[in-house]
């Protein structure tokens, strides 16, 4: 018997302090101001693990895209108090298979979960991805 949680489909659904919580955990988002991380919500589609017995937020992603040729995943954090119990698989695997990503070119810069992200079908480019930094 695993981990009860449930997907949350939207930003309103959402505490935004449970959600800078999780994004300190992270080494790309933990200098980011409540400001610019309160925009990111606002201008992208988020999603989230909530565990179903305390209502907990436990993972956070968020998607921004052109809904005709791209897509951009990125801010996936699982609490580190619930890694490795398949929670980022779920999440991951609830937001790939949303009708609106369906062919859609997938684009996700990370240096973590390579090969969870492999079984979506995501490479490592390296000799052509460019990326200018975040000023956070």
């Amino acid at each position: 018997m695993g981990i009860k949680y449930s997907i949350v489909d939207g930003s309103e659904k959402m505490n935004i302090d449970e959600v800078i919580r999780l994004l300190r955990m992270t080494y790309w988002a933990d200098k980011c101001s409540t400001l610019q991380i309160e925009k990111s919500m606002q201008n992208s589609s988020c999603y989230g693990v909530r565990l179903d017995d305390n209502k907990k937020l436990v993972g956070f992603a968020r998607v921004i895209s052109d809904y005709a040729t791209t897509y951009y995943l990125c801010d996936v954090i699982i609490d580190t108090a619930y890694q490795h119990m398949g929670l980022g698989t779920a999440l991951v695997s609830y937001i790939e298979s949303l009708p609106e990503y369906a062919g859609l070119r997938g684009i996700l810069i990370t240096r973590d979960a390579h090969d969870l992200y492999r079984r979506y079908g995501y490479e490592v480019l390296n000799d052509r991805v460019m990326v200018k930094a975040l000023n956070c």
